[in-house]
Parts: C-alpha cells; structure tokens; sequence
C-alpha cells in the first residue's frame, strides 16, 4: 500500500530541490503535484484539498533556517499533516468493560469474521485476555464454520446457536455464558450484506441496544478505496461506532481510504489487517504509517516485531555458546524461525528507513529461508553440533537429501562460518574495558 503515492510525492518535493527558499510560486508547483498524487491515490476530493491548503498556509508561513533547506521543510510539513489526516495519535482499544463487549461491523467480503479471530488472538497472545468469539450471523452457515475453524485454530472459544434465528438473543445468551465462565472480552460478530440495506442497518442497531459494547468496530476493505468512505460514512450515521479496521491493506490498494476515513466520519483507525495469517493485524500507528508514506521506514515497529519474538532465556543462552564459539546449526535453525515469525519479508525490510525504495521492484520470497532450512535439516544431529566433520561424503549425501548440490552446502557453510567469527567478535568486543581517553 501507497507506493505509488510514496514515489508520486518524492517526484513532487524534488521541485523545490535546488531552490534557495520557499516562496509562493514554488510552493504552488509543488502542492499542485502533492494533490495530484493524492487524489491517484484515491483521497477524497475535498480532503485533499484542504490537506494541500494546509500545507501551503503552513509552508508560507515559516522562515527557512539556513540549515533547513525548503525541500526538506516542506516534507516536514507534509509528514506532519499526513499524520493529523490520519488522526494524529494512536487510539487503543477500550477494554475496560467487564467483560469488554466488542461489537464488530461491516459488509460481507470486508474480511470481518477473519478479523476477529485475529483480534481474539491479539488480546489472548498479547494481553492476557480469555475471548470469547461469537458467531452471530444468522443468515451465513459458512460464517459460523468459518469462525468456529479460526476459534480451533487460535485457541479461543466460539459460542453459537446454529438453531436461533434471533440475533439480539444469541448476543445476550453469549455474554451470560462469558460472565458464568470468565470470559473477559466478548468479540461479536455480526451478519453483512453485499450493500447497505435497512434490515442489516436496524439488526446491528438492536444489538448494539441490548448490549452496550465497549466498542463498535467498523471493518471495511482497503482496496474499496473512495467506496470505502462511503459506505463508513452511513454506518457512521447509524451507528456512532468507535474505530474502524482497514483489511487488506497488504494488497495492491491505492491507499486513499487509510487518508480519507477519519475526515469524512472523524473516527480513529485502530488497526490495519497487514496479511492472511492469523498474526497479520497491526495497531494502527498514524506517524508511522506517515514516515512509510515518505520513504522514512518504521524501524519501531521493526524493534516491537523483533522484541515480540526475543526470548530473554535463549538470548542469554546463545550469548554463552557464542562467547565458546559453539554456535552451532541448531543455533542458526532457530534464529531463522524467529526471523519468518515476525513477518512478511519484504514488508520488514521496506520498514528500514531507505530500504523501501531500493528493494521496491525486487521481490523477496518468503520461501528464501527454504534451501537453507533444507539443507541444515538433512545434516545428522552430529554434523549439526558439530560442521567441521562435514566431509566431500557428507556434503553429498546433504546436498541429495535437500534437493539442493554441493556448491550451495559449501556456500552455505562458508556464510555460517563468517556469521561465527562476526558473532564471535561482536561479544569479545563487548567484554574489552572501554579505552581511556
């Protein structure tokens, strides 16, 4: 999502490069392009506007100090009012409900029931929580499979009532059975239409009655785009709901909901789906997101993916077999593993700042690790403790094993013996006492 836009606007700040100082002229040139790429982009019209109005009100106003050149004061001033558009601060969830009753909101096809068992498994992972998920489409079988196949596969509880046809009912009769049994978030989700239609409208309305959620989440689709707006905008209308949820947001979206949707119904983004998997679901962080759009990386949410897979124990395990030059290919197995849980490869190193553009048309396999892994599987206990009795035999045998030759055991040996020696060196380095100045 928004790399057309990212280039677009990097085409834009370049008419101001060379420029000695920001006047009304080159700013006009500038905004000009800035709005042309946004309305690409799929924003709203009128947000657009007002968003290049801003920047220009803002622009005209500041004196360039001879350090700051106007190229790099104005991607300033954008990058600040990219991240107003988008709401400015990151807004949690509201779990203060015993039990917090989510009530979740949307179109048939926005990827509801996927999100919810994502969030069931967020809170349960990362907050301690004990979901409970709630099936309450009445009109869909396949929702209730569907949501009782993710519940299995997180974990996590789903109550249903195939037989009832009253949705108001199951809702209540869920949230009894998660008093009676210490549940502490109640996640319900709710039937979807293919539009907007006035019995979806009033069920979901009469639910929210009977309940009192905590929070009204509103799904919608990114790739919608102005769509998107729209159709947030009336469930806005009938609903007053809390936060939205942006899916698919991995996908090819010109990304002009994610800029549009909190103007138009003034409600914060919560959470953005980045993928298929069950982990694929993000807060959503507007100043991040901001530095994305400009090429600035997000090496926070690069450390927080990283932190969520660090083991304190096995860290301070492998630093000692480190420091007796023991690490082995177990060693380098599992540190691949932590590395394909944290995510989609390329989105990781697009979120390093300067890296995005450079690997933009490259494409990076998830399935890179593979060979790797294949080969290092194929080894015996002992040659993996052990790589130096790996003889011509012996590579053979492995490279048959994997599927791979002997060229790319030697030159997979090759790596791990200089990731050794650099891991080696890295924690000498550290036990030296500091030089005297």
């Amino acid at each position: 999502m928004f790399e057309n836009l990212s280039d677009r606007l990097e085409r834009s700040f370049k008419l101001l490069k060379g420029e000695g100082r920001i006047t009304e002229i080159n700013v006009a040139e500038t905004l000009k392009d800035v709005r042309k790429a946004l309305l690409d982009a799929d924003v709203n019209y009128k947000v657009a506007k007002t968003f290049t109005d801003t920047v220009k009100e803002k622009a005209l106003g500041q004196n360039v100090l001879t350090a700051v050149k106007p190229g790099e004061l104005m991607v300033k001033i954008v990058h600040d009012e990219l991240s107003a558009l988008m709401g400015g601060d990151t807004v949690e969830l509201n779990l203060s409900g015993k039990p917090t009753i989510i009530l979740m909101s949307g179109l048939q096809g926005s990827g509801k029931t996927t999100f919810s068992g994502k969030l069931a498994k967020l809170l349960k992972d990362k907050k301690n929580k004990k979901p409970l998920l709630v099936a309450d489409d009445i009109y869909r079988p396949a929702a209730i499979d569907q949501l009782k196949v993710l519940g299995e596969q997180i974990g996590v509880e789903v109550y249903s009532e195939p037989e009832n046809k009253n949705p108001v009912e199951i809702a209540q009769n869920a949230i009894k059975q998660a008093v009676k049994f210490g549940n502490d978030v109640v996640i319900i989700d709710t039937a979807g239409r293919l539009a907007i239609d006035e019995q979806m409208m009033t069920e979901i309305a009469a639910i929210k009655k009977a309940v009192h959620p905590d929070e009204v989440l509103f799904v919608v689709d990114s790739m919608t785009g102005q769509d998107a707006v729209n159709t947030a905008k009336e469930f806005n209308d009938r609903l007053d709901f809390s936060g939205v949820v942006l899916t698919k947001v991995d996908g090819d979206t010109r990304g002009g909901a994610a800029l549009s949707i909190r103007t138009i119904v003034d409600k914060p983004i919560k959470f953005v789906g980045t993928g298929e998997k069950m982990d694929a679901i993000d807060p959503f962080h507007p100043k991040r997101m901001a530095d994305r759009i400009l090429g600035m990386g997000d090496i926070v949410s690069l450390v927080e993916k990283a932190q969520e897979q660090y083991d304190e124990e096995e860290a301070r395990r492998l630093q000692k077999k480190i420091a007796k030059n023991q690490f082995d290919f177990n060693d380098f197995l599992s540190q691949i593993n932590q590395i394909k849980k944290m995510g989609n490869l390329k989105d990781l190193a697009a979120m390093i700042p300067g890296v995005g553009k450079m690997i933009k048309d490259v494409d990076i396999d998830d399935d890179a690790f593979k060979s790797i892994e294949a080969i290092i599987l194929s080894m015996t206990p002992g040659e993996r403790t052990n790589p130096g009795i790996l003889n011509g035999s012996r590579k053979a045998r492995i490279a048959k094993g994997s599927g791979t030759n002997v060229t790319e055991v030697n030159k997979l040996l090759k790596q791990f013996e200089e990731t050794r020696k650099v891991m080696k060196l890295m924690t000498t380095a550290k036990k030296l006492p500091g030089k005297r100045r």
